[in-house]
């Protein structure tokens, strides 16, 4: 049983305790970073456009992020499996989180553009966003299941959890009014979005991969993965960045802001650099949620996305009330409704599941 106790102690791993300290942490992180997000985009706060606050918050969220990686030795990955590639021998597990660094170089500006779209609040964004990777991670269960690689069963808990899920999402698809921004039909937005999910879905796989395929006995080095492809993520972003630096662009387009942005900053660029550290803290809680020792990608992406999402309806309410920015409508209460009976069968799973793992004694139970 969940002894609340255990949110400001050392748990162990694979415990729901420890379940809880992860969402409890992300969220904290997702409601600093929503709310930065919209404080410096709006005309009441920095006035910064979209690509200035991407390029100056970006950079360092990742660099703080490698910082600690290579602090605490993360980037020491633990194997019992080796391979040459290219005349370097390494872990074979490189071979995939190597790729799925360059992936989350995708998914950190895509993310953080999505959300500067005038007339869409962080709750609609994290929504849309959210429970598209809600959906994508059942997908990928199924698909992990069909190939012989999950042999862990989906919960009808969990499927009721994805239901309620995509019931948050069809609510904003169903009734977007004349005035309300359309994003299906927003070329620009939904450029953006499928890049995001495309990403996403390609690294939930082999999150889930590298979680499934691990012999009873193999080290499961969920620390190592997140510090190899973090450093791969970083590496990628800062090549991208130098080739739309040196690259001829058209006036006015988003490579051409790109470079004005870095060639005449906004004057209030470093504060925008400092906001993009509750990004990277929130990446650690993000991606350890993600490969959660013992559960399935339906529950993880669950747990993450709507941990995110009620950060989002939270953040909404900040920014409506420091910036006055569009106060949230019923499509947005009734969306979070959904969301939080989403939560409700998310727990009944999870206390299934603990129970489960307890038993074949993959995880201890936390002491008073």
């Amino acid at each position: 049983m969940f002894k609340p106790s255990a949110l400001f102690h050392k748990t162990h791993e694979g415990t729901s305790e420890r379940l809880l300290q992860l969402a409890a942490g992300y969220f904290g992180t997702y409601v600093i970073t929503g709310s930065l997000v919209k404080f410096f985009l709006s005309s009441k706060g920095m006035g910064m456009t979209g690509i200035e606050f991407l390029v100056y918050s970006t950079l360092i969220s990742s660099l703080f992020c490698v910082s600690l990686v290579i602090y605490w030795k993360w980037y020491k990955f633990k194997s019992n499996n080796y391979t040459t590639f290219l005349g370097i021998h390494m872990p074979k597990e490189f071979l995939y989180i190597i790729p799925s660094g360059v992936l989350t170089a995708i998914i950190i500006p895509t993310t953080t553009l999505l959300y500067t779209f005038d007339g869409v609040s962080v709750m609609v964004a994290m929504i849309i966003m959210r429970g598209s990777v809600i959906i994508v991670s059942r997908i990928i269960d199924s698909i992990q299941i069909q190939q012989g690689i999950l042999h862990k069963k989906v919960y009808w808990q969990e499927n009721a959890g994805v239901v309620f899920a995509l019931s948050a999402i069809a609510l904003k698809l169903i009734f977007v009014k004349e005035g309300d921004f359309d994003f299906i039909n927003n070329c620009a937005f939904m450029s953006i979005f499928l890049a995001y999910i495309f990403a996403y879905a390609i690294r939930i796989y082999i999150m889930n991969y590298y979680k499934n395929t691990r012999p009873k006995d193999a080290i499961y080095d969920y620390k190592g993965f997140f510090g190899i492809e973090q450093i791969s993520a970083s590496a990628t972003l800062i090549i991208s960045m130098i080739v739309i630096l040196l690259v001829s662009a058209n006036p006015g387009s988003v490579i051409d802001q790109f470079q004005q942005a870095v060639s005449q900053p906004h004057e209030k660029w470093f504060s925008a650099v400092w906001a993009g550290i509750p990004y990277g803290i929130g990446a650690f809680f993000s991606v350890f949620l993600f490969m959660f020792q013992g559960r399935t990608a339906t529950f993880a992406g669950l747990t993450n996305r709507l941990t995110s999402l009620i950060a989002g309806t939270v953040a909404t309410l900040i920014v409506w009330q420091w910036l006055g920015n569009r106060a949230p409508n019923w499509l947005d209460w009734g969306s979070l409704a959904f969301i939080l009976i989403a939560v409700y069968f998310l727990g009944l799973g999870e206390k299934k599941r603990s129970a489960e793992l307890l038993k074949a004694h993959e995880i201890v139970e936390e002491e008073d």
